[in-house]
């Protein structure tokens, strides 16, 4: 185990250095003329970006004080995704090069054919003769301009780092503004007429850490109390931190109002941030955790089941305990942190699944790979008679960045089928 994790390990350095030598290569090497002060400060940037974003995970991973992961964590995190889009905009860019190339070939192909053309009519620059008659006209060597190589590098790298910036950018500010409200009607069989047109808001993946703090957390909460639910539920992954660091930071959590009240699961965040203490710290703040439990409201159940990496410390889903007695005429809307539970849920014919977990991809084009890994990545599906859904998540984990997954509070909406 130990030496596949050591494999692993290296494979994603190796990924990450040749990355970055790719991007430095077509940003800095091609863009100057030679070893001196841009290709130095360029270079730097290139050294300092990654040991920064190494630097931060490690920080926050490890327990690190907190003021350093603070310090370390906006500028390492905003660097992953930053280079994440430089790279593909370099290779977007790898398809433009040689049309670029050809466009300023022709260019300067044309002026000397056309002088070359008035040489073989008799006047040759300087005033000198014609050429002798059947003389062929010098047929026009390729272009090796270093200047026009290095201005094609230098469009290109521009280019390239504007896209990347201004994707960076605007996927930033997303974040910081807080979620916006999505509303999702879901029809239940089982669900009474009086509960017609019930409301959940659901939020998951707020993640609370070094760069989204307590501002953050009272948007999260201001938008969903603005919604008027009727219950909320905060379905994982709230935080990224211990309560001694993050305690005051998820303090506005306070402020939840809901008619039926708000309730909790655990992500797989959690365990990595003390579950126990965050369990305890959610419950004083007002939020009911329902850690593989159920409890009957007056017209559906609602359950809750632990996160799958809770089983690392015993405290793995349990479906049966949440589950297994209740009475199956009545709906059920269950909360459980990972779409990859919905298999469970079916066997337990769940009417209705909240989760969030995958960000919807959270920087594109990881919605690919989140889909590999997911059976649904965003939105709502059908498995069976048991329908899944999965928020996008308020908050960002690494970068606070979202890139073709926009951040938001779901409102689920319950219509009732019966006549």
């Amino acid at each position: 185990m130990v030496i596949v994790f050591v494999l692993v390990a290296l494979a994603v350095l190796a990924v990450l250095v040749l990355g970055h030598w790719y991007v430095w290569r077509r940003l800095v090497r091609d863009t100057t003329r030679g070893p001196g002060r841009a290709r130095r400060a360029g270079t730097a940037v290139f050294v300092a970006g990654p040991l920064l974003m190494i630097t931060a995970l490690v920080a926050e991973r490890s327990g690190a004080p907190f003021w350093l992961q603070r310090t370390l964590a906006w500028p390492g995190f905003l660097w992953m995704a930053l280079a994440l889009y430089l790279l593909l905009a370099v290779v977007a860019g790898e398809a433009v090069r040689p049309l670029l190339k050809r466009t300023l070939n022709r260019h300067s192909v044309r002026p000397l054919l056309s002088q070359e053309g008035r040489v073989a009519g008799g006047h040759r620059p300087g005033g000198q003769g014609a050429e002798p008659p059947g003389t062929p006209a010098a047929a026009p060597e390729p272009n090796q301009n270093p200047s026009r190589r290095l201005f094609v590098s230098r469009a290109l790298a521009g280019a390239a780092a504007t896209a990347a910036v201004a994707t960076v950018g605007t996927g930033t500010y997303g974040v910081l503004r807080g979620p916006r409200v999505k509303r999702v009607t879901v029809p239940l069989a089982k669900l009474p007429r009086a509960a017609h047109g019930f409301r959940i808001a659901v939020v998951s993946d707020i993640h609370l850490g070094p760069v989204l703090g307590r501002g953050f957390a009272q948007r999260v909460v201001d938008t969903v109390n603005a919604t008027q639910p009727d219950l909320i539920a905060v379905v994982g992954d709230l935080v990224d931190g211990s309560l001694k660091d993050l305690g005051p930071a998820a303090a506005p959590l306070a402020q939840l109002t809901a008619r039926h009240g708000a309730f909790f699961v655990t992500g797989n965040h959690e365990y990595f941030s003390g579950a126990e203490q965050w369990v305890a710290e959610v419950r004083t703040l007002g939020l009911h955790p329902l850690e593989n439990a159920r409890t009957e409201l007056p017209y559906f159940d609602l359950a809750g089941v632990n996160d799958l990496q809770g089983e690392s410390e015993g405290q793995g889903p349990d479906f049966h305990k949440a589950l297994g007695d209740r009475d199956p005429a009545r709906a059920c809307v269950l909360l459980a942190h990972q779409p990859v539970q919905i298999h469970e849920a079916v066997r337990y014919d769940v009417d209705l699944q909240l989760s969030g977990h995958t960000h919807g991809g959270q920087l594109w084009p990881g919605n690919l790979i989140a889909a590999a890994a997911n059976p649904t990545v965003a939105g709502l599906d059908r498995y069976g008679d048991t329908q899944l859904y999965v928020s996008r998540g308020a908050g960002a984990w690494g970068p606070p960045t979202r890139v073709g997954a926009p951040s938001d509070v779901t409102v689920i909406e319950l219509a009732a089928t019966r006549a």
